[in-house]
């Protein structure tokens, strides 16, 4: 990065948050969020990934430094060095999922996802989908609570709770995860090429309901539910050097 980086400060709405944020206008100024480089994030996790989400496809670069609680995908918060430590910094680039859901009512909805795209069951009944890869079925039926597709930048969230692989984020991959299989049990789910696409179809669709999120973006009573990558689409993170997201990734992997 440029050592001359034009920073603009945001954060959530937390009271640590807008401290962080006032304290670093008050020794580093403000410009207009438009006009920056580099957006500094203050905040956590899902404060940094709606910032990626609003500044796609611009050119900016996204620092974050965490205000929040677990701030995985976060820098550790310092007020002092930051123009050196954004020069220094190793940019990501993140490309998100492109979901598109049609209803049990034949509404189409088209929604981005930088973490997952998560299907879930909406009643007391297990879920059965039929599960595509690039037009060729692969799972007839699953009987199950939900299932994902996860990025390398969200392999460490909703997809690690579900006991899904966690991915380096340069790796060309997605994570195909079940959560509480029920039928075939011991399918514990499948690394894609990140340039697949899965199609899930809904079985009994009326009798057992099923949910979709890109995210935040939530569809409900979903009929058909296709994911890829977005080809075009991309953010771009930046890491400081001693914490990049490699190593944290060879942490989380080695925790106990």
């Amino acid at each position: 990065m440029s050592s001359t980086s034009r920073l603009a400060f945001i954060s959530s709405d937390s009271p640590d948050a807008i401290a962080a944020r006032e304290a670093l206008i008050g020794r580093y100024g403000q410009l207009p969020m438009e006009e920056a480089d580099v957006i500094v994030a203050l905040g956590g996790d899902g404060f940094l990934l709606q910032t990626l989400r609003e500044t796609m496809g611009s050119g900016q670069k996204v620092y974050g430094m965490n205000r929040g609680t677990i701030g995985f995908l976060m820098n550790e918060y310092r007020v002092g060095g930051l123009a050196e430590r954004v020069a220094a910094a190793v940019s990501e680039t993140i490309r998100p999922l492109e979901m598109e859901a049609v209803t049990t009512s034949g509404e189409t909805v088209f929604a981005l996802a930088i973490n997952e795209v998560a299907l879930w069951r909406q009643s007391y009944q297990t879920a059965k989908i039929r599960i595509a890869v690039d037009d060729q079925i692969r799972l007839e039926e699953l009987s199950c609570d939900g299932v994902m597709v996860a990025t390398p930048a969200g392999s460490t969230a909703y997809n690690l709770s579900a006991h899904g692989p966690i991915l380096p984020l340069d790796a060309p991959l997605l994570a195909l995860t079940p959560v509480s299989p029920f039928r075939p049990r011991r399918w514990r789910g499948a690394l894609l090429a990140n340039k697949a696409t899965v199609r899930f179809d809904i079985l009994e669709a009326d009798k057992r309901p099923v949910n979709a999120a890109a995210d935040h973006t939530e569809v409900k009573a979903v009929a058909t539910v296709t994911v890829r990558e977005s080809p075009d689409r991309t953010a771009t993170l930046l890491f400081d050097p001693s914490h990049s997201w490699n190593e944290r990734i060879l942490a989380e992997q080695f925790r106990y």
